[in-house]
């Protein structure tokens, strides 16, 4: 059965989330979730409130006619009306700035154009970015636009370097600029060749997530391989995945998987791979279940799983460990077909997420459409969360009988 308790991190999420997607309603958002309608719209008026926007009914004074007071509260509903008619208005003419390129570059840009009829503070309010970083970037506009003719004219320069050896990538693009008399750095060469779409040929590294430590205790293979469970709560898989970040950075993913309904029970995100990230997963788990007492929890032999804090950690939840053999992918395949499956999903062909703030809110969004809406062909085209109350309603109907 869905969990209606909603942790805190949760409701920032999805507000978040929201507030990053302009023009898209609080509706889709919570359908996409998997919560109720009404349910997010508190959290975003809550969250309004926080940030000083709450708007509240005027206080009567005491004594006063009730006639007066009916007249106030409809004057005070009809100018919240009207303040919310135009914040529609104002959203739907931004929704046509986010078709591209930078989102906060393109907050700044619409507020730039409308601050006449709106006002900079209004406009700053309803898009959500500081008035004070408006007007740096307002007051930065005339370098701005000299770094982009000289980026400009440094992009012809690169596209001829690169159409001569499409090989090459900005260390050696740079080094033969640098030959032929134009002090460049290495960086710039970098960033203008992302600008224009251009790298060169080079594979990317395999990130190992799985390290194992020779010295560390193991545990028998309670699965073997059979990846199924009678039962909600009764067998589990987990892992470590890694997103790409940018050119180079990393966050890392841990998962708590239910072997019966496919349910991802428990879930961490962080930009380290110690233990700590593993027991987050395994706590949310156990926050989702209310208890994990009695399960056995299935994982690879990587360094995190075979720590003395994470058998710890499962001997006081009342869980079992098994382990696969070494070096073998075949005997944890449910979680490395969970973990391809969400990178081809929310990749969908780039090579790595554009900045940490993408990477969390993308695999937020898709990691609980995963379990209330993305249809699992093993549960009959049912989603994880769905299928679980049918289960649950069917067995209350046998013992019922």
């Amino acid at each position: 059965m869905a969990n209606k308790h909603y942790p805190a991190q949760f409701k920032a999420d999805a507000v978040a989330l929201y507030r990053s997607r302009p023009g898209t309603t609080i509706a889709q958002v919570a359908d996409d979730l998997g919560v109720n309608r009404e349910t997010l719209r508190s959290w975003v008026r809550a969250d309004d409130q926080r940030r000083g926007g709450g708007a509240g009914h005027p206080a009567v004074a005491a004594g006063q006619p009730p006639a007066d007071s009916v007249k106030a509260e409809n004057a005070e509903l009809r100018r919240r009306v009207r303040e919310l008619e135009e914040e529609r208005d104002i959203l739907r003419k931004a929704a046509r700035y986010f078709a591209g390129g930078d989102a906060l570059v393109n907050r700044f840009q619409f507020v730039a154009d409308h601050q006449a009829r709106y006002g900079v503070k209004r406009l700053c309010q309803i898009l959500g970015v500081a008035r004070s970083s408006f007007y740096y970037w307002q007051a930065t506009a005339p370098a701005r636009a000299a770094r982009q003719a000289a980026d400009t004219i440094l992009a012809r320069q690169i596209r001829a370097v690169h159409t001569a050896d499409t090989t090459y990538g900005a260390p050696r693009i740079t080094a033969e600029l640098r030959d032929q008399g134009k002090p460049v750095n290495h960086k710039r060469v970098a960033r203008v060749m992302r600008s224009i779409g251009l790298q060169g040929l080079r594979l990317r590294r395999r990130h190992r997530t799985t390290i194992p430590d020779p010295a560390a205790a193991t545990a028998a293979d309670l699965i073997g391989r059979d990846f199924t469970a009678p039962a909600v709560n009764q067998r589990y898989v987990g892992d470590i995945t890694y997103l790409p970040v940018g050119e180079r950075g990393f966050l890392y993913l841990a998962t708590v998987i239910d072997l019966h309904s496919r349910r991802l029970a428990g879930w961490a995100i962080a930009d380290h791979m110690r233990t700590e990230l593993i027991l987050d997963a395994l706590t949310a788990a156990q926050r989702t279940r209310g208890s994990l007492a009695g399960a056995i929890f299935h994982s690879d032999h990587g360094a995190q799983y075979t720590s003395k804090d994470f058998a710890a950690a499962c001997r006081t939840a009342g869980v079992r460990q098994s382990m696969s053999k070494v070096g073998s992918s075949a005997d944890n395949a449910l979680a490395e077909s969970f973990n391809a499956t969400f990178k081809r999903e929310t990749l969908q062909g780039r090579r790595a997420f554009a900045d940490e703030r993408d990477a969390r809110l993308t695999s937020f969004r898709w990691l609980h459409r995963y379990n209330t809406v993305r249809r699992h062909s093993r549960l009959g085209q049912r989603s994880p969360i769905t299928y679980e109350q049918i289960q649950e309603r069917s067995s209350n109907i046998t013992k019922a009988a």
